[in-house]
């Protein structure tokens, strides 16, 4: 019986261990960074359909206090036909973002701050329309009230964006949130891991990049290789589907020699991303053998 009390007392331990809550605390200097005087204020847009209380939410998940200084905007249904071909100006708009513009080189950094309510859309997939719509160098914060798919909130980071000095070209723009919605269905429909769809994508425009390819032919052959690299398999339909994306992307009008730089950045960050979820798959394999290892102690005490 002895003998039994230590092994339940270790079990004990160990789960506390194993399960106990990390606690990283809050800065509590209340200090606050200064503005970049050449962008101006963050600016916060909000979705043209929320309720002042969903509004109010909103703020607090964006951490926005009276004493914020901040720039507030909306975006609506017209903004979303300003910025894709087949916009529809009645959509109900709910996402939420603050962008803060940064200096050249600082690359972009993307938060969604309420993951529970963003369903859809990866901070990676983000981060990849931004770069296919030009978006770049910018902190990036998306907020929800309610559980949306977030593909709304890319026109809000459009129409800030352009409200802080920056240009975006519409062709860009629209291709950008199809590059979305493709990685969304490769995710949600063709069933592959959020972070390889992020993967895939950067891999393939990476290559695009350094390549140029001048055909469809010449994306179909990159498309093809990087499916094999990343051992990802996709039906017919969804394989043409993302050549598609990927030919009309060689076409838009970008400086391929600079965007090679930010696609490695964002290629580095999902490396970091899936080598992280290996980790802790190895983490809770050590958890499910060291309780089947106990398991089997309890049982030998009885036998």
């Amino acid at each position: 019986m002895k003998r039994l009390f230590h092994v339940v007392m270790t079990a004990i331990l160990l789960m506390g261990v194993f399960i106990a809550p990390s606690i990283t605390l809050a800065d509590s200097s209340g200090t606050t960074e200064a503005i970049n005087e050449k962008f101006g204020a963050p600016i916060v847009v909000y979705g043209g359909n929320l309720t002042e209380e969903q509004k109010n939410s909103v703020k607090t998940s964006l951490k926005i206090t009276e004493n914020s200084d901040i720039q507030e905007i909306e975006v609506t249904g017209q903004d979303l036909k300003k910025y894709l071909t087949d916009g529809d100006a009645s959509a109900r708009m709910f996402s939420s973002a603050k962008i803060t513009r940064k200096d050249a080189g600082k690359g972009l950094v993307i938060d969604i701050v309420t993951p529970d309510n963003i369903t859809e859309v990866t901070a990676d997939m983000y981060a990849n329309a931004m770069l296919t719509a030009g978006v770049q160098d910018a902190v990036v914060e998306i907020a929800a009230p309610k559980p949306v798919t977030g593909h709304s909130a890319l026109v809000g980071i459009y129409k800030a964006y352009e409200v802080s000095g920056g240009e975006l070209d519409p062709e860009r723009t629209d291709v950008a949130n199809d590059e979305l919605s493709v990685a969304t269905i490769l995710s949600k429909e063709a069933g592959i891991d959020e972070a390889k769809v992020s993967e895939l994508l950067t891999e393939i425009k990476k290559q695009i990049a350094e390549q140029n390819p001048v055909s469809r032919e010449e994306v179909e052959k990159i498309v093809s290789e990087q499916l094999a690299n990343l051992k990802i398999e996709l039906s017919e339909k969804d394989r043409q589907l993302l050549i598609d994306i990927m030919d009309r992307i060689r076409q838009l009008d970008i400086d391929f020699s600079k965007w090679s730089d930010q696609l490695n950045d964002l290629s580095k960050t999902i490396e970091e991303k899936l080598g992280s979820l290996a980790d802790n798959e190895g983490f809770w394999q050590s958890v499910k053998t060291f309780f089947n290892d106990l398991i089997d102690s309890i049982r030998s005490i009885f036998n």
